[in-house]
């Protein structure tokens, strides 16, 4: 008995109309995603995004106040200063890539928190967000440094702009207080709003209005 083999079937193949049709369905599905994942960051967990948020900026910019007490109060040698984290793990501080990397993480979250705030408080987040943007601009120009090998000013070590002038334990524990306390102000503001800007809030981070703003 002899079997012929079949013969193989064929996927059925696209065509360039049928896949240019299903695009805007594909668009139309990652713009919902989009706006349901900022629902989230924003209306359903607004409050406890800004309170995981908050906990990360301040483990990140008390090391650097750690850094400068270790220099100026400790009297330890610059290349000894690391902070707390850096003593076990010195890469932490000398890689500029985890610099760059909060630098980064610290901007996108201040822009995906934005749509939140309302009024005065969004006034405030938006200040805080801007210097951010020059903060991470600083981390790219000394990221591109360490990545070529070349130098501003044809120094040692990398250098931002500014770090041309000021040494860089103080400029970016200034920088990144800088960047605190407007967010923390604009935290402050967005939990206690006025009588407008509560009715233009979408979150429940402010809470139930108290007798005095009804």
């Amino acid at each position: 008995m002899n079997d012929k083999p079949s013969a193989p079937t064929s996927e059925p193949v696209e065509s360039p109309e049928v896949t240019q049709a299903a695009a805007p369905a594909r668009r139309s599905g990652l713009a919902d995603r989009y706006h349901r994942g900022m629902d989230v960051l924003n209306v359903d967990r607004h409050r406890l995004c800004l309170q995981l948020y908050l906990v990360i900026v301040i483990a990140h910019w008390a090391e650097h106040i750690v850094q400068a007490v270790q220099i100026y109060v400790f009297d330890w040698p610059l290349e000894e200063a690391r902070g707390v984290l850096g003593i076990p793990f010195p890469w932490l501080v000398t890689s500029e890539w985890m610099h760059y990397g909060y630098a980064l993480i610290m901007l996108i979250g201040l822009l995906l928190l934005l749509p939140g705030f309302t009024g005065r408080s969004r006034t405030w987040w938006t200040i805080s967000l801007l210097i951010q943007v020059w903060h991470h601009f600083e981390h790219l120009i000394l990221l591109v440094q360490a990545s070529n090998g070349v130098n501003l000013g044809g120094g040692d070590a990398p250098s931002s702009l500014i770090q041309l002038l000021i040494p860089r334990v103080e400029l970016h524990l200034f920088y990144n207080t800088i960047v605190f306390v407007p967010m923390v102000v604009a935290m402050y503001l967005h939990a206690r709003p006025n009588a407008v800007e509560r009715e233009a809030m979408q979150c429940a981070c402010a809470g139930e209005p108290s007798r005095s703003d009804r």
